[in-house]
């Protein structure tokens, strides 16, 4: 099936067309917009049938006249829009080894993207074009690994067999485990051989191998063993490798978010995939940023360029709301990979040399007289599991004759009190409170709500509930209905009630479930969406819901993620969005509202205070990973940047190093 945006145009008169571009050139000024709506409507093959007619004709190179007529961005965009794919490559490639330093990024989009074919017809058209070799250029202007990998993929010879050896997928995901995590160093070449040789298919389950033996994806790795350009070459193949519209789709979202427009990666990449997988990109592109690929253009570009970048788009999915298959595809393998077993892992760990009653005594002597010494408390609270923490409250207590809650409260203050003061209290009481402020006095605080109890697990919940009776002789369940009302208030007492099943997957079930989950067409108000949705994703178990995802893509090729955000409104909408993140990926979840407690101007302590509080013990070290995987930096580097002084320094001793 086609997935160009644009095709070729009906009715084609290369004659008429040269023309009709003769006439909006001609004169005092030009009419640019006959100029964009007729390029950015035909086809590459019949651009090229115009500027043969247009030469015939006149006796004229059209592109020579088109860069006298049109200047700046839109110049660019329909130059390049004129040359056949190839030799577009060719002088994108041209561009970056040219003249002092080198654009490495542009190297790796196009050589790790191209199939065989592209990449053969790329060599011809750069020794046309340029009277020059490729290979030999590339290796005059860049080095080391990077280099070889590069020469690797300039070959056009990576195995195009469909038919898959289970044994030397096995082996291979193996050989790059040896290579790097279970190595002193790292043996590049296995990399390279690998990753540069193999189908694409026999990759994409030697990624899954791998996943399942090392108990992180292969892109993790990349960054831990590998570094520098070689290190974003390999990433952009193994991202190639699972999906290049997706790859594509990232690579547009950066060219334009922030400040500034990465104007040359924009053309290039609107120009060479717009006849063959611009669809796709834009599907992948709204589901994985909730904006269409048309808006975030029409934001961020202006004048005829952006109209002309807008008719290579091809058409606004926001308005459309619509969901396409190579979407559901991204979304089923991160569903099949959420699905594979990997060990949680929290960054704080047990003291080895643990002595409750010196932790008392330094903790006492950093309070004592004039001043407080921060970073001895921040030591001993930060380096210490929260059942050590509960030994050192009672040693104090033992040893002074003091409430060490009630000194530390005396004499930290702001955001670092309310860090040290959360981490002294058990993980149900420091949620209780939690969910206490969230509820009491004008207003609800949602998000808390939502968060909290749409991903602790059952044993959690109950322990929450008896530390909220305790601490405020009330139940959880008649503080919620009280502050809460609707499907929303019907939703978070389902959860507080802490009985989601614990079993495995029912297939059977699970079918049937998707199967309730998709039907729109019920008019029974008794059986009505929100309440089939809160009576499967409140009390099935989360390898069952990860399951039920699943058959709910396959039968409808939606995401069912996408399915509520269409569906639904306001609190009920976040509450199962919530619940659907964290049963896919709960660290992906943190990563995310951490990323967003951080980002732009401010930020929201409270949230970023909580989850690092909350998941310290638990799985903030999957969370790093996530983060880094999602964002392209670090959560220790975000939190150095975001945030200041002793606060900072306890943050970054939870987060527990950089990656």
């Amino acid at each position: 099936v086609y997935r160009g945006s644009v095709k070729d145009f009906e009715g084609f008169d290369a004659n008429q067309d040269a023309e009709a571009l003769y006439n909006a050139m001609k004169g005092f000024g030009s009419d640019k917009e006959a100029i964009l709506d007729l390029i950015t409507s035909r086809s590459n093959k019949q651009r090229v049938e115009i500027c043969q007619a247009y030469k015939s004709l006149y006796g004229k190179d059209l592109i020579a006249d088109l860069k006298y007529e049109l200047t700046g961005k839109f110049e660019r965009l329909i130059v390049s829009l004129m040359r056949p794919p190839a030799y577009g490559d060719a002088k994108e490639i041209k561009d970056a080894i040219s003249g002092v330093g080198t654009d490495e990024k542009c190297l790796i989009e196009i050589l790790a993207s191209r199939t065989n074919q592209e990449i053969h017809d790329l060599v011809a058209a750069y020794k046309d074009a340029y009277e020059r070799d490729l290979e030999a250029d590339i290796v005059g202007d860049t080095s080391g690994h990077f280099k070889k990998m590069l020469v690797v993929l300039l070959q056009g010879a990576r195995e195009e067999d469909d038919v898959v050896s289970e044994d030397l997928v096995e082996q291979d995901a193996k050989d790059l485990l040896e290579a790097g995590e279970l190595k002193w160093g790292t043996d590049e070449a296995q990399f390279i051989y690998i990753l540069g040789r193999r189908s694409r298919q026999h990759l994409r389950l030697v990624f899954d191998e791998y996943l399942k033996i090392a108990g992180k994806p292969i892109e993790r790795s990349i960054r831990g063993e590998l570094s520098g350009d070689f290190e974003k070459l390999m990433l952009a193949v193994v991202k190639c490798i699972r999906s290049t519209a997706e790859y594509f789709a990232e690579r547009l979202y950066k060219a334009m978010k922030g400040l500034g427009t990465r104007d040359n990666t924009l053309i290039r990449i609107m120009v060479s995939r717009s006849e063959i997988d611009m669809l796709d990109i834009r599907e992948v592109f709204r589901t994985k940023y909730e904006k269409s690929l048309y808006n975030m253009i029409k934001e961020d570009t202006s004048g005829e360029y952006k109209k002309a970048l807008l008719k290579l788009c091809g058409g606004d999915d926001d308005a459309a709301g619509e969901f396409f298959p190579e979407a559901a595809q991204v979304a089923y393998r991160m569903w099949e990979l959420s699905a594979v077993k990997v060990e949680l892992r929290g960054t704080v760990q047990p003291a080895g040399d643990f002595n409750d009653d010196g932790d008392a005594q330094v903790l006492r002597k950093a309070m004592k007289g004039l001043g407080t010494d921060e970073g001895a408390i921040i030591e001993v609270v930060t380096k210490r599991t929260n059942a050590q923490r509960q030994q050192i409250l009672k040693a104090y207590k033992a040893h002074y004759g003091r409430d060490l809650m009630a000194d530390l409260k005396s004499e930290l203050s702001g955001s670092l009190a309310k860090l040290i003061l959360g981490l002294m209290l058990t993980p149900a009481q420091y949620d209780a409170k939690q969910l206490r402020k969230a509820v009491e006095g004008a207003g609800t605080d949602e998000s808390v709500l939502i968060e909290i109890m749409a991903t602790r697990n059952n044993q959690e919940i109950r322990a929450i509930n008896e530390a909220y009776q305790e601490a405020y002789h009330k139940s959880l369940e008649d503080d919620l209905s009280s502050d809460t009302s609707g499907h929303f208030k019907r939703i978070l007492v389902s959860l507080a009630l802490g009985n989601r099943d614990e079993g495995p997957e029912n297939q059977t079930q699970a079918h049937e479930d998707a199967k309730k989950l998709a039907d729109v067409s019920s008019n029974d108000s008794s059986d009505s969406l929100e309440t089939r949705f809160l009576s499967i994703l409140c009390t099935r178990s989360y390898p069952h819901l990860r399951r039920v995802f699943q058959e709910f893509i396959k039968m409808t090729n939606h995401d069912v993620e996408h399915a509520i955000k269409k569906r639904m409104s306001g609190d009920v909408r976040d509450a199962f969005v919530a619940i659907v993140r964290s049963v896919k990926n709960k660290p992906g979840f943190f990563a995310d509202k951490l990323y967003k407690s951080m980002k732009g101007a401010g930020t929201d302590e409270r949230t970023l205070t909580r989850i690092m509080i909350s998941r310290s013990e638990i799985d903030l070290f999957n969370i790093r990973g996530e983060f880094i995987d999602l964002f392209d930096k670090s959560l220790h580097h975000m939190i150095e940047k975001d945030t200041s002084g002793d606060y900072r320094k306890a943050l970054l001793a939870l987060c527990g190093g950089e990656d």
